[in-house]
């Protein structure tokens, strides 16, 4: 499956990724929006002479971690598995060959796009507050007192958020394995099973096929962890979320104007 199935887990070529990101932008109203990302725990138990803290996670359980983009269709853009369940959510991004190809421009380096008040937009991705908030990754605002704009923001963020959720619910409740706890499985071994999964999930979707509505998790894709939190801002993300707040809300008033 690895060998043979591979072309079923690519990052978007140019015109893939402008269907994408004009679906987004119809759907949700974000411009140049290019997918969301989210991350899983894959529970397992192992051998007392392999256990040690580096995958113990902070809810006590050996687990290893499964990151995620995901497009409109919750198709698989990107994964990165391998690394322990105890490392931070915003430590696991940065270990990623996909933050380093960002963060050099070598990806979400598409044409930026003008709001009508003259802001520019550069693609991005939306993750939640486990993630930093960086030019290329939208995270949302957090506290109270949030203005129309903030507030309206998040709202969108969410929804495009929620798709990376789905996901990561439909591919547990897909592939059971990784669902509850794995028994003792070869560490080595078990990120060619988590990829085989998500290439499974992948050529469902890329077949037209649709799961049956009971199969997807009931409850969350990591039910029993507490959501983390970042507090890692970039100035030019917090230009770039402010713009696209602005552009969101200026949609608002046209709407109803």
């Amino acid at each position: 499956m690895e060998e043979q199935a591979r072309h079923h887990l690519n990052w978007p070529d140019s015109d893939r990724m402008e269907q994408i990101k004009t679906n987004l932008e119809t759907t949700f109203r974000l411009p140049n929006c290019c997918g969301a990302i989210d991350a899983t725990h894959i529970i397992m138990t192992l051998p007392a002479v392999e256990s040690s803290d580096d995958w113990c996670d902070q809810e006590s359980n050996y687990s290893m971690f499964l990151q995620v983009i995901v497009d409109h269709e919750l198709r698989f853009l990107d994964i990165v598995t391998g690394w322990p369940g105890s490392m931070t959510i915003s430590r696991l991004i940065k270990c990623s060959g996909f933050y380093k190809l960002c963060e050099t421009g070598e990806r979400l380096n598409g044409s930026v796009k003008l709001s009508p008040e003259g802001a520019e937009i550069r693609e991005f991705i939306i993750g939640d507050t486990a993630y930093p908030l960086l030019s290329w990754l939208m995270t949302p605002y957090e506290g109270k007192g949030l203005s129309v704009s903030m507030t309206n923001f998040n709202e969108k963020h969410k929804a495009v958020r929620f798709l990376a959720g789905r996901a990561l619910s439909q591919l547990k409740g897909s592939w059971r394995i990784l669902h509850k706890v794995m028994w003792r499985p070869d560490k080595h071994k078990l990120p060619s099973i988590i990829l085989v999964c998500c290439l499974l999930h992948n050529i469902i979707i890329d077949n037209g096929d649709e799961l049956r509505a009971d199969v997807i998790l009931s409850d969350h894709h990591d039910a029993g962890y507490k959501e983390q939190s970042c507090q890692q801002m970039d100035s030019a993300g917090q230009t770039m979320r402010e713009n696209l707040s602005k552009h969101l809300q200026s949609l608002e008033v046209h709407h109803f104007g």
